[in-house]
């Protein structure tokens, strides 16, 4: 059997596992009606049959600009298909899935020295397929899949810019011989991933940082000013159209969507998660509070003593949670009291607030069980009592935490060995920009935030395996 051969068969098992194993997901544990899968289900059906894209606010179907129109263009695609069903729509992003599998098995090699890149690849094919994290989110109808796939084709796109740019040349395969820049093709594709999510352009922002950094001195300004450029006008020329619906519809210059995701009338609680990002760092304590706020009553004896620096400071937030419990809504006055609470905190402690607590936050979303979509606590403390109260629960959470830990764990010893790479750079900056950004700007510190950095640990953690033996080219014509 010949070396391609076999590196076809193994890339054909991998492909094959990781379906399976969305597959599961998909049948066994199917999140239909998660966080805004029911709103995002919502926009695509009203688009596909009545022409609107919008939702109903106050018994009236209206044109909304509350979520960006690239997921539920893509809910539509599958519905047009296969009718409304959110099961359809999962196999379709199962699909999607192995091919972000496919392009990790491409930065894998590329992250590699020449004569490991076969084996990195395949490496890298076979971490992402059993990757039970990124798997999961397939069986739920949410932007992360499609985005994670767009994410990643554009670190191909922008690597082989950064190839470009170091040999003088780009290379004969790679578009049709310089025909289209890798740089522009880059932002376009960032550009319909902030369709998808709107913070997808993070990743244009670190590779531009690390190009500062790189053609800093004035013989390189050009280079960099090109490929700014040509990165800008990609990412724009998606936007163009949704910002041109959004002023002919709705009379407003609207590139993306409302920093709050808010609908017409919606008051958004600004001083309240002003407050919340003064303590708040576990994401069990976003049910706590955050997503409690205008639908259950917050009782104070459920908030975590870190939410109160003094027996004064929890005597006022007391008096605003107790009208606050009989209305289940919280008023513009009650906001603003908790807006000042937040400032008092933040005056007295500012590197907790600003340090201490997005420190505590990145940790948060890294290091998790990462069952939030599946029927588990994720909760291993005390150890005793969660063992004898449930034993799969602690199992399979256990268990998730050392799948977790285990493929950060490679992603680090990759990168040390991938340390000498110009590539790295650009994956490195993105991990921490990405990490910073919902640590520090975004009121809740969910796990899934970081999952479009994925296919960044998935590459690196690649690295570790491309030692050894390795397949032999002699023989395979």
């Amino acid at each position: 059997m010949t070396a391609k051969t076999m590196m076809r068969a193994n890339a054909i098992l991998a492909a094959s596992s990781g379906l399976a194993l969305r597959l599961f997901f998909v049948l066994r544990f199917p999140a239909t009606d998660s966080g805004d899968a029911p709103f995002y289900i919502e926009l695509a059906w009203n688009w596909l049959k009545k022409g609107v894209y919008g939702g109903v606010v106050n018994g009236q179907l209206i044109p909304l600009d509350t979520r960006t129109p690239g997921y539920p263009a893509f809910l539509a695609a599958v519905f047009s298909l296969a009718g409304n069903s959110s099961r359809a729509v999962m196999l379709a992003q199962a699909v999607v899935e192995l091919g972000t599998c496919f392009l990790i098995a491409l930065i894998a090699a590329r992250l590699a020295p020449e004569a490991s890149r076969r084996r990195a690849a395949i490496a890298g094919l076979w971490l992402a397929a059993l990757c039970p994290f990124t798997a999961n989110y397939t069986a739920v109808v949410l932007t992360e899949t499609l985005v994670a796939f767009l994410t990643t084709l554009a670190i191909v796109l922008l690597l082989e810019a950064e190839r470009g740019e170091i040999s003088g040349v780009t290379s004969a395969s790679a578009l049709a011989a310089r025909a289209i820049s890798p740089w522009f093709l880059a932002g376009v594709i960032a550009g319909f991933g902030a369709l998808v999510r709107p913070e997808t352009p993070l990743l244009l922002l670190a590779v531009g940082l690390v190009l500062l950094a790189r053609w800093w001195h004035p013989a390189d300004w050009l280079k960099l000013v090109r490929a700014g450029a040509l990165m800008g006008v990609g990412l724009i020329l998606p936007l163009v159209p949704w910002a041109a619906r959004n002023w002919h519809t709705l009379h407003e210059v609207q590139l993306l969507a409302p920093r709050y995701l808010q609908t017409p009338g919606e008051y958004t609680p600004l001083g309240f998660d002003a407050w919340t990002r003064t303590w708040l760092w576990r994401f069990g304590d976003v049910y706590l509070a955050n997503w409690k706020v205008n639908y259950e009553e917050i009782p104070i004896d459920s908030l975590p003593a870190r939410a109160f620096d003094s027996p004064d400071e929890r005597a006022r937030v007391a008096n605003l949670l107790e009208p606050y419990n009989d209305t289940l809504t919280l008023s513009q006055e009650q906001d603003e009291a908790f807006g000042e609470i937040a400032r008092e905190r933040t005056s007295r402690r500012p590197l907790r607030t600003y340090l201490k607590i997005p420190a505590l936050r990145s940790l948060a979303m890294w290091f998790t069980p990462r069952v939030e979509l599946l029927p588990y606590t994720g909760h291993l403390f005390p150890l005793r009592d969660k063992w004898q109260e449930d034993r799969q629960d602690f199992l399979v959470t256990l268990g998730m935490v050392l799948v977790n830990g285990a493929y950060i764990a490679l992603a680090l010893a990759g990168a040390w060995m991938a340390r000498r790479r110009p590539e790295l750079a650009i994956l490195i900056v993105f991990v921490i920009v990405r990490t910073a950004f919902f640590a520090s700007f975004i009121e809740t510190p969910e796990p899934r935030y970081v999952l479009e950095c994925f296919p960044v640990v998935l590459a690196l953690g690649a690295q570790v395996f491309r030692s050894g033996r390795q397949l032999s080219s002699t023989g395979s014509g």
